[in-house]
């Protein structure tokens, strides 16, 4: 175990997390940005072939360009773009080094991971939202026909597929195992598709539903998963259907756990947004700062890239007069 004095440890390399990392070394600050798994995880955990809501300008970070072939950027596009970010500027990243406990200290924080420990006079946490899915708390959901990821069509080919949800990865999902031979139905909880669904997208998916080519459910809700089938509460009732592959896309939430054990405490409304200054993204543990989505608490769509890139000067320019 190797034990390491840093200015600002930096846990998650997503783009907000690089966005960081570039901030610090801009500003000579000693720095490491810890991530559990490949850079940018979130980002390589999307499906194959997605492409981006923003255009490549709004990705970018730290004034650098962006370039993709269309308007707006694939997957595959944005992974090159941040690695290049990353290896371009040599920033200090571990990969693979997933963190344990943080504790507050006389001068900072001992920070624990699986691999090291290290004291740190300052910590941002820039984890996003995605490794941690919406449940649907039902039976049968451990099954192994069962995902909360989405990451290609082909597996679903010549089967029956039922997708849960209506959001962006939904209609995504549904729309290409469709046109990859898949028998796809789509289960609604609310009473029509999400309204933030790509304007480019959302016509197909009501034409796809409208001409019976996709199945839709709405208003309705799975109430069991068996082998071979699967039960759904509909406005007119109980429903059996047969099914191969249940795809549950019912959307992510951030690692509150970690967050409280680190002391952050959290508004009380039911919206689980975590206690920070708008103008320094400090937490309400002196010293300890977030940045990115992990800011919206459970409400996950309020917080983007594009968005939140500020984050990183923000904090930034508060731990450089502060520290």
């Amino acid at each position: 175990m190797k034990d390491l004095d840093l200015d600002v440890l930096i846990i998650g390399a997503g783009p907000i997390g690089i966005a960081c990392a570039l901030e610090c070394k801009k500003r000579n600050l000693n720095y490491l940005v810890l991530e559990k798994g490949a850079l940018t995880n979130s980002l390589f955990n999307y499906p194959l072939n997605m492409t981006f809501f923003s255009t490549s300008e709004k990705l970018e970070i730290d004034n650098i360009p962006f370039i993709s072939n269309n308007p707006k950027p694939t997957r595959n596009e944005a992974l090159e773009y941040y690695r290049r970010v990353t290896t371009s500027n040599a920033l200090n990243i571990n990969l693979y080094e997933t963190v344990i406990d943080v504790n507050k200290t006389p001068t900072g924080f001992k920070v624990q991971s699986d691999k090291a420990e290290y004291n740190t006079k300052k910590i941002i946490i820039a984890t996003g939202f995605y490794d941690i899915p919406n449940l649907l708390n039902v039976e049968g959901e451990d099954l192994p026909k069962v995902f909360h990821y989405y990451k290609e069509a082909h597996p679903f080919t010549l089967q029956d597929i039922v997708v849960v949800g209506a959001s962006n990865s939904s209609v995504d999902a549904a729309l290409e195992i469709y046109r990859k031979g898949g028998n796809v139905t789509m289960i609604v909880r609310g009473d029509a598709i999400g309204e933030r669904v790509k304007y480019w997208v959302k016509p197909d998916i009501l034409n796809r539903i409208e001409e019976g080519s996709i199945k839709a459910y709405f208003n309705s809700e799975i109430k069991e998963i068996k082998p071979s089938e699967i039960i759904v509460n509909t406005p007119k009732g109980e429903k059996t259907i047969t099914n191969d592959y249940v795809i549950a896309l019912t959307g992510y939430r951030p690692n509150f756990k970690f967050l409280e054990k680190a002391g952050i405490a959290f508004s009380t409304d039911g919206k689980s947004i975590p206690n920070y200054d708008s103008k320094t993204m400090e937490s309400n543990v002196k010293g300890l700062y977030l940045a990115g989505v992990i800011c919206g608490g459970k409400e996950t769509h309020k917080w983007f890239i594009e968005n939140s890139r500020v984050h990183a000067k923000m904090i930034a320019n508060h731990i450089e007069q502060t520290i």
